[in-house]
């Protein structure tokens, strides 16, 4: 497996995961100018998923024909994803996104009964959305895969629960919402891993210079050892230098007694 595709596929879920979050998120603003400023980030957003999509494409492509082909089909489900979420950004975008959603949701029963996201967002479309957040947020979390059949029953078996009676109506209310815990939980504990592996990171720094210092320390200590090591030789041949004076200046004053010895004796014993 190719370490750049799997950069840029980490890249695009996070991204992707957080343009979900901010389509939901713009549905419901009734701000116009909060919400023209959530689209522009969104617009950018897809930009930026568009150019990873790309860079994963031509990656995959220049890889080993095995490798290949579990990269494109990968790619393609993440193509398929890309593209609806910029249906989801039309939806949002359209003048008439909240009255053609009301519609939509009066075909599945009471919408007074139901939240006030879900009064901006149609059920199939916010459980496909949730669906899929779920799965970004498992492989961003913990490199878990979820295929896309399973996103599909999760949609169909809530649909199914939204045309049945109210109080399966609350239980599927229950089931979104444990779903939106999920969620949370995942994303704490994404974000504590991510934080656990900076205080790692900086401990490991602080390691390397303490290393750095140690390595610098005992060059200082050999450098100092060396020069012990050329003191005690000079020290050493100062010392034998002035053994050889000593020497010398004994030699010099013994031949010297010795003279002043014998002239005494001659002139005694001649006078």
């Amino acid at each position: 497996m190719s370490e750049v595709f799997e950069g840029y596929e980490r890249q695009y879920c996070e991204l992707s995961a957080n343009l979900s979050r901010k389509c939901n998120s713009a549905a419901i603003l009734s701000d116009q100018e909060q919400k023209q400023q959530k689209l522009s980030e969104i617009k950018t957003g897809i930009d930026e998923a568009d150019v990873l999509i790309r860079k994963m494409d031509l990656e995959a492509r220049s890889l080993q024909p095995s490798v290949k082909v579990v990269l494109l089909a990968k790619l393609r489900e993440y193509k398929s994803d890309l593209n609806q979420l910029k249906k989801e950004f039309k939806r949002v975008t359209s003048p008439n996104a909240n009255q053609a959603a009301r519609e939509e949701l009066l075909e599945y029963g009471n919408a007074d009964a139901l939240s006030p996201l879900l009064l901006s967002t149609s059920p199939r479309r916010l459980l496909r959305n949730l669906a899929h957040n779920l799965k970004k947020e498992l492989y961003l979390a913990e490199g878990l895969r979820v295929n896309d059949t399973v996103v599909n029953i999760l949609v169909v078996m809530a649909m199914a629960l939204a045309k049945a009676s109210a109080g399966q109506r609350e239980r599927l209310a229950m089931s979104v919402e444990r779903l939106n815990e999920s969620s949370e939980r995942i994303t704490e504990s994404r974000r504590t891993i991510l934080e656990t592996e900076e205080l790692g990171i900086s401990i490991l720094q602080d390691l390397h210079q303490q290393r750095e210092t140690l390595l610098h320390s005992h060059k200082k200590l050999h450098g100092v050892d060396d020069a012990i090591d050329k003191s005690k030789k000079v020290l050493t041949a100062m010392s034998r230098r002035m053994t050889k004076h000593k020497w010398i200046v004994g030699s010099i004053i013994g031949a010297l007694i010795v003279a002043v010895i014998l002239i005494l004796y001659f002139k005694l014993f001649q006078s």
